[in-house]
């Protein structure tokens, strides 16, 4: 045969070879999606017909559509079928998965329990985290395994779920929970430390302030008379000074002290502790001709010292903040009020009670109406009025712990109101 006619036939040969390739390609795939149910092929002795007994055409285009990994076992643990997606799964073709023992997809150190896995599934449906290979690569799945019926015979389905995504997001949400914990240290430390820095300053600070405090006064009583007008303007602000620094100290440390969770809730009886503030305001009250109208107040459950230091605040400024030239009236009521009445972020099955502390005294913008609790806050000169700028912050660190709300409105020259949500019970003060 010549050279050029063998080349001829080769390439015959071979293109005979691509084209039943692509034909037994294009067959599988049928199978695969479910467009054949059988198969007519020809052999020694004729023509003959095979069923496909797992063949359902719905069945077989879902499974093949799904994201998840699916295969059928026989009772060896032969891999009877598989999806395209498991076989892209342990990164092999699907020709080397089918008539393949699953487990050798598993990880060593997982197959002996998954045998027991899997022995135990004929009997009762299971699910089970594996590790399974690819290409020498891990991959972290679920596995769930049921019996499955099919023109008689008992197979074995599973369901392979690539857990990647999911373990990924575990890591970052243990990595997150880690970080949250480390900051939640830090800031009982930084807690802890505030507090040690404010028994420092209620003993340490105040003993040299307190020295400042009574020579200023020794020197305007003994020599009060030898001091020149300047000298006494000087002493004059040393004393003002250091009774607003001790202020500061004071307020300082109540409010750090508010930070410790060692509040217990009692009973308090919100009327008799009002009483008893206007007792200490009486000579006030009397300079300032003060007009306060109290109504019937609840009794409620809560820190009492805590919440006398609310009401105490909010009545001396209503009594500070009083319009020059007339009478300050002062009106204090309380009525019951549900949470989804008031459209605010309160504990729906909670009772509260509404406590208004109203004034006719100079009032202020409504837009300070949320900055005035903060620390430090002050809408006023000290030359005007006196204070600390923490009252008013001390007040909300109470009522929140007290799982309360407090909230301000005003207007400047119309006075002020603040009202204060306290549910009638506590469960625990934070």
């Amino acid at each position: 045969m010549e050279p050029q006619s063998s080349i001829h036939t080769l390439q015959a040969e071979i293109d005979a070879l691509k084209t039943q390739l692509e034909e037994a390609n294009d067959t599988l795939d049928a199978i695969r999606t479910g467009q054949i149910d059988a198969l007519v092929v020809k052999g020694d002795d004729g023509h003959a017909l095979y069923t496909l007994r797992s063949a359902d055409h719905t069945y077989r285009i879902f499974v093949e559509e799904m994201t998840e990994g699916a295969v059928t076992l026989n009772a060896a643990g032969i891999i009877l079928f598989s999806n395209a997606q498991f076989a892209a799964m342990v990164r092999q073709p699907l020709s080397k998965v089918l008539g393949c023992p699953f487990i050798q997809f598993v990880a060593a150190a997982d197959r002996p329990l998954f045998e027991q896995v899997l022995s135990a599934a004929w009997q009762d449906s299971a699910k089970r985290e594996e590790v399974l290979l690819g290409d020498m690569e891990s991959l972290p799945v679920q596995l769930s395994l049921k019996v499955l019926d099919f023109d008689g015979d008992k197979t074995l389905s599973m369901i392979i779920t690539d857990l990647t995504q999911q373990k990924k997001t575990e890591e970052e949400l243990k990595h997150k929970n880690e970080q949250l914990e480390a900051l939640n240290n830090a800031l009982l430390s930084s807690n802890h430390d505030l507090q040690q820095f404010a028994s420092v300053a209620s003993h340490d600070l105040q003993e040299p302030l307190r020295k400042i405090q009574v020579f200023s006064n020794f020197l305007m009583e003994r020599s009060y008379h030898a001091l020149t007008d300047s000298s006494k303007q000087y002493i004059d602000k040393i004393i003002s000074a250091s009774n607003r620094m001790k202020t500061l100290i004071v307020d300082i440390l109540t409010y750090s002290r508010l930070s410790a969770n060692d509040a217990q809730p009692g009973v308090v009886n919100l009327q008799r502790l009002v009483d008893e503030i206007l007792e200490d305001f009486d000579l006030k009250i009397v300079e300032q001709h003060a007009v306060i109208d109290v109504g019937e107040l609840p009794v409620v459950e809560g820190n009492r010292g805590q919440l006398r230091q609310v009401f105490y605040n909010l009545l001396s400024n209503a009594l500070k903040f009083s319009t020059p030239g007339s009478k300050p009236y002062i009106s204090v009521t309380a009525k019951p009020v549900k949470a989804v009445e008031l459209g605010v972020a309160l504990l729906n099955e909670e009772e509260y009670c509404h406590i208004s502390i109203r004034d006719n005294g100079i009032g202020f913008d409504e837009k300070f109406a949320y900055a005035i609790f903060s620390l430090f806050e002050k809408l006023h000169h000290k030359s005007t009025f006196e204070g600390s700028g923490i009252g008013l912050a001390i007040a909300k660190k109470i009522i929140d712990k007290h799982h309360g709300l407090i909230i301000a409105k005003s207007a400047p020259g119309k006075g002020s109101e603040f009202s204060i949500i306290l549910p009638l019970k506590q469960t625990n003060l934070r």
